[in-house]
């Protein structure tokens, strides 16, 4: 399995290139390259899913290479389906890195089974995960057009019409669509807290118990209310919406990575090396 998680990061390696290529030389046939490579790699990525879930007879979210494993192809999922409801040609040249990255930090943990215990034998922590995962990488492309965004930004206020101006969508799209990804990863975020309130019920006896990874899940799903809130009630829009959406990931790097690595509570067996 090994080999196939191999096989992933390279092709994901061989598609930032594609993407890299198609920003500098704007050749269509290097971004649908770029696509092309991506959708392989994610196909294969998802055999591994497959191969987890079925040796160890639950959601392969057991240590932190498999989570980071199943983060990676929640972004990946989430970005073909942006790409296919927006046609946006552009947002590979942030997925592809990103996920790169990702596999390649998790190819760095070791992969040993975790003893199968009823922990992870629950249809909510199914949905828990599933929803949450999608929720973040939603937030995480977010962050990718709010980047792309100051870019294009800045590129329009100098006037000059250097080198993004012509290869990135224009401000309006840009903003519109980060505006989904922020509501879908809000939504499901929402929902990944309740199904996760059931869940610590089920298994610890309390809907609430301030461990870490809780207080900080609630302390960014309240950053993304304020976010939408502002939105809708100030007219947040544009470059302050742009910076809020990075920020916000960084605050979900942190609730994801963070309080895993440095602090102690009920996730712990999904976070262990």
């Amino acid at each position: 399995m090994e080999s196939i998680i191999l096989v992933s990061i390279v092709l994901y390696l061989l598609s930032s290139v594609s993407y890299f290529a198609y920003l500098f030389l704007q050749k269509d046939y290097l971004q649908r390259a770029g696509l092309f490579l991506l959708l392989i790699g994610f196909l294969f990525h998802t055999l591994t899913i497959v191969y987890g879930f079925m040796r160890s007879g639950h959601l392969p979210v057991s240590n932190m290479h498999e989570t980071l494993s199943f983060a990676g192809w929640a972004i990946a999922g989430v970005f073909f389906g942006i790409t296919v409801k927006f046609n946006l040609k552009i947002l590979g040249i942030f997925a592809a890195p990103i996920l790169t990255v990702i596999m390649i930090a998790a190819s760095q943990f070791p992969n040993e089974p975790a003893a199968t215990t009823q922990v992870f034998k629950s249809f909510w922590l199914i949905s828990h995960v599933t929803v949450i995962f999608i929720g973040e990488a939603a937030f995480a492309l977010a962050c990718g057009l709010g980047i792309l965004y100051l870019l294009q930004e800045n590129e329009i206020k100098s006037k000059k019409h250097r080198f993004f101006f012509k290869r990135l969508p224009s401000l309006e799209m840009m903003d519109s669509i980060g505006y989904v990804c922020i509501v879908v990863g809000f939504a499901m975020l929402t929902l990944g807290l309740i199904t996760g309130f059931v869940y610590a019920k089920a298994v610890w006896g309390r809907f609430w118990s301030w461990d870490p990874k809780e207080v900080w899940a609630g302390i960014t799903w309240l950053f993304y209310a304020v976010l939408l809130h502002g939105r809708f009630a100030l007219g947040w829009r544009g470059r302050r919406s742009a910076i809020l959406a990075i920020i916000g990931f960084v605050v979900l790097i942190f609730t994801f990575l963070g309080v895993n690595l440095y602090m102690e509570g009920h996730h712990e067996p999904f976070t262990k090396f």
